[in-house]
């Protein structure tokens, strides 16, 4: 289950504990801003896209959308994200759950988008549908091993 790799990997931290786990679905940003009871915006979703070797992981605000020019700017090519199937094949999780967390497949990169930074604490999922965790945005980024801060998002500036 991607949920126990999640807190197995959150343990090195001390933070296994910390992982929420909810009687509802949490699988989108609107259920899971309703099961912490928070704005959607606060809720960190991660985003996955394919890339020549691999994936791309961009973990943004809840209320972001991704603008294709910032996006081919930044990577160089254009964004066309993954089938469920390929999701669960590169990261381990499952659509409704996926995170930046407990990914063993080398060939992902992980990028934290700015949109989550107008926020003092974020909350990504934990592996399942029905999980998150409450992170300051300096521990989502060191916690997902992400490469750097992006700005590849629009729709979220207030």
């Amino acid at each position: 289950m991607a949920i126990e790799a999640v807190k197995a990997y959150f343990k090195q931290y001390g933070r296994d504990n910390d992982v929420l786990e909810f009687e509802v679905s949490s699988a989108t940003v609107e259920l899971a801003a309703q099961a912490l009871q928070v704005i959607p915006a606060r809720i960190a979703k991660t985003l996955s896209f394919r890339q020549e070797s691999g994936c791309i992981l961009v973990v943004a605000a809840g209320d972001a959308r991704i603008d294709n020019s910032k996006f081919k700017a930044e990577f160089g090519i254009k964004p066309k994200m993954l089938t469920p199937a390929e999701v669960l094949e590169w990261t381990g999780h499952a659509v409704g759950g996926v995170c930046p967390f407990a990914i063993e497949n080398q060939n992902v990169t992980i990028y934290t988008d700015i949109s989550l930074n107008r926020f003092e604490t974020v909350f990504p999922a934990c592996g399942s549908s029905n999980s998150a965790i409450e992170l300051h945005c300096d521990e989502l980024y060191q916690y997902a091993q992400a490469l750097k801060w992006v700005d590849v998002c629009k729709n979220w500036q207030e």
